[in-house]
């Protein structure tokens, strides 16, 4: 094996794998549907979720201060409003999973998450869409308390793997995201659809037979 051959594969889940878990459009949905101000919304909702995704806030502290809290009229339970904010939660792009599932029965290669999430919405999707199958382990903001593009997540992503950064390849549908782990010294893959990381993968020698 040479010395920069992919030995761990970090995926992105949301917008690779997944919807997004918390982003605006799924915000605008839940929120316009209950009777929300959104332009209210948005006014606080960086700065709380700043702990949230960070895993330094729970999911009921975080919405009682920015919905439920400054919504009174609304009489809205959180169990009522977490219910519509993990059904916003769907497969993305089916094909995909079959290329990590083919990943996954190679026994090639490490496979692990790299994502922006608060701990209860990935441990909702880990177990919704039974993720503990094709990964290995999983590396969210919301239990390392960094996010992406920062970069501490990359950081403690190749600190855990055991290898080098060099070895490591990430998927990630946003650009900054990749920058900033090529910085790091990580291969990456800015994903587009299921041809182009195919080809992508094949370029850097990752096979699955």
């Amino acid at each position: 094996m040479s010395a920069n051959a992919i030995r761990t594969i970090f995926w992105d889940i949301g917008g690779v794998l997944l919807t997004n878990g918390w982003d605006v459009n799924q915000r605008t949905r839940v929120l316009s549907e209950i009777g929300v101000d959104l332009a209210a919304y948005e006014k606080v909702h960086e700065s709380v979720n700043y702990f949230w995704e960070r895993g330094l806030m729970s999911a009921q502290d975080f919405f009682e201060k920015t919905v439920i809290e400054v919504n009174p009229s609304l009489h809205l339970s959180f169990k009522e409003l977490w219910k519509l904010v993990c059904a916003e939660s769907k497969v993305l792009y089916p094909e995909n999973f079959n290329l990590l599932a083919a990943l996954k029965s190679s026994a090639k290669y490490r496979l692990a998450t790299l994502n922006n999430e608060s701990r209860e919405l990935n441990r909702y999707r880990v177990d919704k869409f039974y993720l503990h199958q094709y990964f290995d382990y999983f590396i969210s903001s919301g239990y390392v308390h960094e996010m992406k593009p920062l970069a501490g997540i990359y950081r403690a992503a190749v600190d855990i793997s055991g290898f080098a950064p060099e070895t490591a390849l990430f998927i990630d549908d946003k650009q900054e995201n990749c920058d900033v782990a090529a910085a790091m010294g990580m291969q990456t893959v800015r994903f587009e659809s299921l041809a182009q990381l195919q080809s992508a993968l094949a370029k850097r020698g990752v096979t699955v037979s």
